[in-house]
């Protein structure tokens, strides 16, 4: 027969309005666990163990520091290994903030809403095994939200964009935030939820996926301390049972790329992506010198060097984004000097950006994909601005102005940009163009950012990179593409050819004559790219 001071007829659950008698012990005990979170933890909260079943919560070394780290920091987000009790921490944290904290509400969001449920089903689980005079009392308990006598209250809710729009919440917490689609919608409509008030708390937590994704963008913010988050990393030797024997057998099982990825907490980009993984994790964003106008400068113009401007244009209705790079074709390797990204320019007013940039570095000469709206954009350049050092084939045609972005020049552009970025003669320095290129694939038999993500920034460099192959390229730099990019590996060919002498005895052709005129042909083939 159940309690009558259970809730809703669940012996393990006490009831809203149930007077509580205190022993001293009791008031003693509360009071420590109200005051420390480990106590509470270890003494009072159970959970469900592979091995053992229901068992107390032991709390592992960085387990208490993460805890900690969650009591005295606002913002917190958290990289951790697989399996590593991030998110058993987090709700064990949250079922201690919402119980020794009155009038708080706080969302538990992750990826999926029955991901969700089950969180919020771990905390059920620890709440029903603790003794009465822990618990508050309960208003509400379902699979979706629980409410306690004390008015703080959790629901769990998967990260859609309007998943806790309208919601006052004093505290979000994100479970494997790295694997949220359209995370950057989601974090953009959530994040004013939580920023109104001056104690509100957001916890983060996941395993990394790559790089380009907002888990991604906050954790490298949070570590380079350009955002109010502060960074937590659980690393696999932190977690008992696991050492190099432990680490030998995983990656024998598995792969050493998804070891690095699941258990070293290493961001590597998707397998896929136009730009190799261990390329892009070689990329070094840096701070612009200075951002006048949306305009970024991450390099002052330099006398007698040539620069290029490449744009993407788009509508300018909060969708894609408006971009363009300049980049300094002087140096070696080239670099990205100067950057424009913005998605609700007018196609009408980005001339102006164009043009401000193109004069301020040396009248660099202006390319501008004219597919779209980019064809107002090239002849409000050309002619209304009368900025003559625009890229044209025809002032007569009506696609003269520009480049048109057809198959062939993505895919030139696509092959080229390839090489430049692996074979380091192209320097990227902006975290948006980083980003984006962490995310550029296949799409089709072509390439494109993934769902969810944009790729304006990168169509920069596509548009470069098709450049570069071209006649005008070579008498702007004096330099052929082949020669670029395939000079320094016909150099090594030439070096390696072997001593030519040698006596022919016979019919046999001898073995270093063999292999002198496979060196000949390959450096005739390379030449002849």
């Amino acid at each position: 027969m159940p309690r009558p001071d259970s809730y809703n007829g669940n012996p393990n659950v006490k009831a809203d309005g149930v007077e509580q008698q205190f022993t001293k012990h009791e008031i003693n005990e509360y009071i420590r666990c109200s005051k420390d979170v480990a106590y509470f933890c270890e003494n009072y909260v159970k959970v469900i163990s592979l091995d053992s079943g229901l068992v107390p919560f032991k709390l592992r070394g960085y387990q208490e520091k993460m805890v900690e780290h969650f009591r005295d920091n606002r913002f917190s987000i958290v990289l951790a290994c697989r399996q590593s009790g991030k998110s058993i921490t987090s709700v064990a944290w949250l079922l201690h903030y919402v119980i020794f904290n009155a009038d708080k509400k706080v969302g538990v969001l992750a990826n999926k809403g029955a991901t969700a449920r089950e969180m919020l089903g771990r905390l059920t689980l620890m709440l029903e095994h603790l003794p009465f005079f822990l618990q508050p009392g309960c208003k509400v308990l379902n699979k979706g939200s629980i409410a306690f006598s004390n008015n703080s209250e959790i629901i769990a809710s998967a990260t859609s964009g309007d998943s806790i729009r309208g919601l006052s919440l004093n505290c979000i917490f994100l479970d494997e935030f790295g694997f949220v689609n359209k995370a950057n919608e989601f974090y953009t409509s959530t994040y004013p939820v939580i920023s109104s008030g001056k104690n509100t708390k957001v916890i983060i937590t996941s395993t990394p996926n790559g790089v380009g994704n907002m888990f991604y963008k906050i954790w490298e913010g949070a570590t380079q301390g350009a955002n109010e988050f502060k960074p937590f990393t659980i690393r696999w030797r932190e977690v008992p049972g696991r050492d190099e024997k432990w680490k030998q057998e995983t990656i024998s099982n598995t792969s050493e790329l998804q070891f690095k990825q699941e258990f070293e907490c290493s961001f590597i980009g998707s397998s896929q992506t136009l730009i190799a993984s261990d390329v892009l994790l070689g990329m070094q964003a840096q701070v612009p010198l200075k951002t006048q106008h949306d305009i970024n400068y991450y390099e002052e113009p330099i006398e007698g060097h040539e620069y290029v401007l490449c744009a993407d244009v788009s509508k300018g209705r909060g969708q894609d984004y408006s971009t363009f790079s300049v980049i300094d074709i002087s140096q070696n390797p080239f670099k990205q000097v100067c950057t424009y990204r913005d998605n609700t320019v007018s196609p009408l007013l980005f001339p102006n950006f164009i043009v401000r940039a193109g004069k301020i570095y040396n009248q660099a000469l202006v390319i501008i994909e004219n597919n779209d709206a980019g064809m107002v954009v090239c002849n409000s350049v050309y002619y209304d601005h009368e900025y003559e050092n625009t890229f044209t084939t025809s002032t007569v045609k009506s696609n003269g102005i520009g480049v048109t972005m057809s198959r062939k020049v993505k895919r030139i552009g696509c092959s080229n940009l390839k090489d430049l970025i692996e074979d380091s003669k192209l320097h990227i320095v902006d975290p948006e163009t980083i980003s984006e290129m962490s995310s550029f694939e296949p799409k089709g038999d072509s390439y494109a950012g993934k769902d969810g993500t944009h790729d304006d920034s990168v169509m920069n460099f596509v548009l470069f990179a098709w450049f570069v192959s071209t006649d005008i390229f070579e008498s702007m730099s004096n330099t052929q593409l082949k020669d670029l990019l395939y000079q320094e590996k016909l150099m090594e060919m030439e070096e390696d050819l072997p001593p030519f002498g040698f006596v022919d005895s016979g019919n046999q052709v001898p073995e270093s004559f063999e292999k002198y005129e496979e060196m000949v042909q390959d450096i005739q083939r390379w030449r002849s790219l």
